[in-house]
């Protein structure tokens, strides 16, 4: 395919779980010939630029909030509805400067609302139809499902990374809801999809354990510190891998620890896979990478974020994954969560679901 079209990628700026499964789209866009620029802040642009060297980047931040201590998270987003409602004017103003400047042909915007234009193809990626409310409130979920449905028609495409039929990782997020007519499910998203990796691109060579932190602060630090004293004197020796590209790819060691700011996907994947547990946050990149490797984990949800308290809990419930709550942790890590994961059957229908829009995409007008 011979095309000299633009297509400029925002990821929301939550963590870099959004940016991170924004990698193998860009790669496969690429390959498909496509100009791919990036549109993020500078510790995002650090992590595109790691894992795609070359790639454009241009500055477009999108709304990055810092959650609470102490409130539960969707009270603390709540509060802050105001400043993402002007996130979201301000962008889609400044979206429409971009596209002439650049001269933009497609956008696709990861759960940024306001990066929609009625004069080019824009595509909406989200695994959140539903956004899941406490039990106490559940009975209003289908306001916030109104208002999404709601942005996701301003859009060309609304693409889904899940499997459209009961195998799928995201539960009632995104099945059991009535879905625009736009929406296209594209299977999986992994950076770890298509990369080879050997023994010795693992940066260690005896028996580990690997915690992958992720997610905005205050949390991610309290869980580092959490499981930092659990795991300090345990063997085998624990891999802390940061999710810091802006920090460089050093490490450091104290303790039966070893920290990563950041590895290179070869690296990382070999980490990973050569791990005895794995420890996260249930993310929901983080559980697509992690089934991409056929690999189960220990699942954290971030306390008071619904959707991956829903997530941890749903997964577990398959026998894919383990899960324990944040204040549950104590002196030591529960022995018995290794649980088996469909990784092969998943990524064999993901990469058809996936070329299929992408074609979809690139030949609709």
């Amino acid at each position: 395919m011979k095309t000299d079209r633009n297509i400029l990628i925002c990821p929301l700026e939550w963590g870099l779980g959004h940016s991170a499964r924004m990698i193998p789209l860009a790669v496969r866009l690429r390959e498909m010939n496509y100009n791919v620029i990036i549109g993020a802040g500078k510790e995002h642009q650090a992590f595109f630029q790691n894992e795609i060297p070359g790639i454009k980047c241009i500055d477009f931040a999108g709304f990055k909030p810092r959650y609470s201590k102490y409130l539960p998270q969707y009270l603390s987003l709540l509060f802050k509805i105001p400043l993402l409602i002007y996130h979201i004017i301000s962008e889609h103003k400044r979206l429409k400067k971009i596209i002439l400047e650049h001269t933009i042909d497609i956008v696709i915007s990861d759960n940024r609302f306001g990066l929609w234009n009625r004069n080019i193809k824009t595509v909406y990626i989200t695994h959140q139809l539903r956004i899941p409310f406490p039990a106490a409130f559940r009975i209003f979920e289908f306001i916030g499902i109104g208002i999404h449905k709601a942005i996701i028609k301003k859009y060309s495409y609304c693409f889904i990374p899940d499997l459209p039929g009961e195998i799928n990782l995201s539960g009632r997020l995104s099945h059991g809801v009535r879905l625009p007519a736009n929406t296209i499910y594209i299977g999986i998203l992994s950076r770890f999809a298509g990369v080879v990796s050997f023994p010795s691109d693992s940066p260690v060579s005896y028996p580990h354990n690997t915690i992958i932190l992720s997610g905005p602060e205050p949390q991610r630090s309290l869980l580092r510190k959490k499981l930092t004293m659990i795991v300090k004197d345990n063997y085998p020796k624990t891999i802390i891998l940061e999710g810091r590209p802006d920090k460089g790819s050093g490490g450091s060691e104290s303790d039966n620890i070893i920290y990563f700011n950041h590895l290179p996907a070869a690296a990382m994947k070999e980490l990973i896979t050569g791990s005895e547990t794995i420890i996260s946050r249930s993310g929901y990149t983080t559980i697509m990478e992690l089934i991409s490797l056929n690999c189960s984990a220990l699942l954290i949800p971030t306390p008071g974020q619904t959707e991956q308290e829903y997530l941890a809990g749903y997964l577990h419930e398959k026998g894919w994954f383990s899960k324990i709550s944040q204040k549950d942790l104590e002196e030591k890590i529960p022995e018995e969560i290794n649980q088996k994961v469909p990784g092969d059957e998943i990524i064999s229908q993901s990469r058809l679901l996936l070329e299929g829009a992408l074609i979809k995409l690139s030949e609709d007008k």
